[in-house]
């Protein structure tokens, strides 16, 4: 076993050597430890064969020096042989080397600078390349300061656009280029700011050109519907016309040349102005370039807002009219001119551009303007008190509704107001012509008119429809039985029926409904103005009763030309009068009520004048006896009375014949209401006869028919209470009276009791007071005892009569 453990180690040993040698000696330790790890003492059996492995490896080296010892010792000979040509060598390739460095010397010098040359060549080559980047970009750049400099803002934008995303890119490496590029917001800045403030100046400058824009508008619409009509009227003839561009560009018509032309029987004139359009007249190129400017930038939209914002504010001051506007036409026209300027520049805009203004928010400001204009219109009309004035403000409405029509705005609404101004036009036509009959009426001298030949006659008649076959048979001279305000009225109506006309043309209306306005208006003329006139002359206080006969003839000879007047009508409108709707004329209850009123003055002023003749009155009621003849103020009356009547018969019957009556009933109640006077005490009876004496001068006059017509004793009825109350006390027949009270047979059916009373205590007061005074009053009660108690017996009678008819 000893053996065995004594070979083991020996062959372990030997593997550990063989590993040392083979192994690197970094890694030598893990070997060397697992010796120590084996068996006791092993490290010395190790180190001994390891001695013994160290002197072996020295034997075999010193068998290999001596082996190749001769062959070194012949190699150091022949080099030391060697050693003394290389030193001549050395020398050589010194010398030889020096003189190669001197005669090369040149060519280095040459070389560099050949090598220097081809550096800066190269360089060059360089700096030209980068430089042919940068010179488009210089180039660009100062492109863009030019167009800046000439306000060429889109172009300078667009420039911006190939710097930003075209040039700059490929240089971007260089300072410049990023100054330029920190440069281009702010120089974008500017460009909105200067392209805003050009715009700000347009919408000054287009607010002062609106006025203009708008009358050149107006007028060329003027001037197409003139040309249409002219064309119209021609239009068997052939005539060739050609497409014109208004302001708007649009198509209306033109000559062969472009001018506006005018026809007129067959002959053609050139307007005296070249047609022109908005551009001609307003420079649009700030909007347009704001517009692109705004567009390029990415900020649209706060471009079409800012204009339509600053847009609707010059709206808003556009439709602001001036306070005196309604005093002038020129105020209006100014007005118009305005807004159609305002709305053509917007209807320009809106097809010049796209989407800037679109057509709902044009619609939205015309409907805003509309408004206004209608309330602006409404209040300055009502202003208005001269029909010229209104007729010319209706004549540029219906030019501004065509003007505003002919771009596409519907204006039915100005035409609904065109209605409203009518009515106002009607207003202040009917005040002029009251003026107008007044003053007619003022001058009249309320007289037939005198005729002394046949040409006066003649232009009578052609101004006024008379006719009359007996006067037309009378010989010259001659006179007809109205006055000189009949044929002017009837002129004068005429011409407000002209006057009326005028407003209803070119109001796009049928003639039936121009014929119902004439006749409206016309009614309102008669039934209103005139009628208010007349009514007005009847009652001024200087109207006597000659006038107020000659005005109730007036009046039934206008009433009888109404029919002419319709007829007028109707030959100006074409309208059959049959038609169903046509409108009557009322001037027959007109001249009717003005006649009623005429007879209704007469009637008082009649009664004013026998009130006034009633004033002279003077009776001395204490007279013994009467004076044997009729009262001197009484007399005076019935000859005003029967000279007055003798005028009333050129009245119609019943006129005169009512006149009548009516004055001797008023005379009758007058002179009973004078007996029966309250302040009138006591009555003697010569009063009583001096009284009865003017009543029988009445009654004579009512029997004498101071007017034709009356039947029998008609007239003389109207005194018949005065008859019966004064015949009563005359013949002093109280028995009778008091016996056949109540009767329908009595002989003084018409005394009423209380004034019989009355009149009888008056008469007894007066009895007792002349007796007193001539102092027989007590021999007259001694000898008429029995009259004096049939009085006081009368006197209870009546009383207890009138008691029984109070209760």
């Amino acid at each position: 076993m000893a053996e065995n453990e004594t070979l083991e180690c020996i062959t372990e040993h030997e593997r550990i050597l063989q590993e040392i040698e083979s192994t690197d000696t970094a890694c030598v330790g893990p070997t060397l430890r697992s010796i120590y790890d084996d068996q006791p003492n092993a490290h010395k059996r190790f180190m001994e064969k390891l001695d013994a492995r160290i002197r072996n490896h020295d034997r075999e080296i010193e068998k290999m020096c001596n082996f190749h010892h001769q062959g070194f010792v012949d190699a150091i000979t022949e080099l030391l042989k060697v050693r003394a040509d290389a030193e001549k060598l050395m020398c050589q390739v010194t010398d030889t080397n020096r003189r190669l460095q001197e005669a090369g010397r040149e060519v280095t010098a040459q070389t560099e600078e050949v090598i220097r040359c081809r550096i800066q060549q190269r360089n060059m080559a360089t700096t030209v390349e980068k430089l042919q980047l940068c010179i488009p970009v210089l180039e660009m750049y100062s492109k863009l300061k030019e167009q800046l400099e000439s306000k060429r803002y889109y172009a300078a934008l667009k420039t911006m656009e190939q710097l930003e995303k075209v040039y700059i890119p490929r240089v971007s490496q260089y300072r410049f280029c990023q100054i330029m590029a920190e440069n281009l917001p702010r120089l974008r800045e500017e460009i909105k700011e200067i392209s805003m403030s050009d715009l700000k100046d347009f919408l000054e400058s287009i607010r002062k050109h609106s006025d203009k824009v708008g009358e050149t508008a107006m007028r060329q619409a003027q001037q197409h519907r003139t040309f249409n009509s002219a064309v119209a009227k021609q239009a068997s003839t052939g005539h060739y016309t050609k497409p014109v561009y208004s302001l708007n560009g649009r198509t209306h018509t033109h000559t062969h040349n472009g001018l506006m032309m005018e026809e007129d029987s067959g002959e053609e004139e050139e307007a005296d102005e070249e047609v022109l359009t908005a551009q001609d007249l307003v420079d649009f190129s700030p909007v347009y370039r704001c517009l692109h400017i705004y567009t390029v930038l990415g900020d649209r939209e706060t471009f079409e807002n800012y204009y339509r914002k600053q847009r609707k504010k010059q709206a808003r001051l556009v439709l602001q009219p001036q306070a005196n506007m309604h005093e002038t036409v020129e105020g209006y026209r100014r007005y118009f001119n305005q807004i159609v300027g305002f709305f053509v520049v917007e209807d320009h805009i809106l097809h010049a551009t796209r989407g800037l203004v679109t057509r709902a928010f044009t619609d939205e400001l015309w409907n805003m303007a509309l408004s206004k204009i209608i309330a602006v219109l409404r209040t300055h009309s009502s202003y208005c008190d001269d029909p010229d004035l209104v007729l010319e403000l209706k004549n540029l409405i219906v030019i501004f509704a065509d003007t505003l029509q002919g771009y596409g705005f519907p204006v039915n609404r100005l035409f609904d107001l065109l209605f409203e101004v009518r009515d106002q036009y009607n207003e202040t036509l009917l005040k002029k012509w009251a003026l107008v009959f007044r003053e007619i009426f003022e001058l009249d001298n309320y007289s037939p008119i005198p005729v002394e030949t046949e040409e006066e006659y003649k232009l009578v008649v052609s101004r006024f429809p008379f006719h009359d076959a007996e006067i037309e048979k009378q010989d010259f001279p001659k006179k007809l039985p109205m006055s000189q305000s009949v044929p002017q009225i009837y002129t004068q109506v005429k011409e407000f029926i002209y006057a009326s006309l005028k407003f209803s043309e070119s109001l796009h209306r049928s003639s039936t409904e121009i014929d119902d306005m004439l006749r409206k208006s016309t009614n309102l003329l008669l039934t209103r103005t005139l009628s208010s006139c007349l009514q007005n002359l009847i009652k001024k206080p200087h109207i006597g009763l000659t006038e107020l006969v000659q005005i109730i003839i007036n009046t039934t000879h206008l009433e009888q030309a109404c029919r002419y007047l319709e007829e007028f009508i109707t030959n100006i409108t074409n309208v059959s009068p049959e038609t169903v709707h046509t409108t009557r004329l009322y001037g027959l209850s007109t001249f009717k009520d003005a006649r009623h009123a005429a007879e209704g003055e007469i009637y008082t002023k009649l009664n004013q004048k026998i009130d006034e003749f009633i004033q002279l009155a003077d009776y001395e009621w204490g007279m013994a006896e009467s004076d044997g003849r009729a009262s001197g103020y009484l007399m005076d009356l019935i000859n005003f009375l029967r000279s007055t009547f003798q005028v009333f018969t050129h009245l119609p019957g019943k006129v005169a014949q009512t006149a009548c009556m009516s004055a001797c009933k008023h005379l009758s109640t007058s002179l009973m209401q004078m007996l029966l006077d309250t302040e009138l005490k006591q009555i003697s009876m010569g009063a009583i006869q001096q009284f009865n004496l003017d009543v029988i001068q009445c009654e004579l006059f009512a029997s004498s028919e101071p007017v034709p017509g009356f039947q029998g004793d008609t007239l003389q009825l109207a005194f018949i209470d005065l008859r019966q109350l004064l015949d009563l006390f005359m013949v002093w027949d109280w028995s009778t009276y008091l016996a056949d009270y109540g009767q329908p047979t009595s002989k003084y059916l018409r005394v009423n009791p209380a004034t019989a009373l009355a009149l009888l205590e008056k008469v007894y007061r007066g009895m007792k007071d002349t007796s007193k005074k001539n102092n027989i009053f007590s021999q007259f009660r001694k000898n008429d005892r029995d009259k004096q108690k049939l009085i006081e017996t009368v006197v209870k009678q009546l009383r207890s009569l009138v008691n029984g008819m109070s209760s």
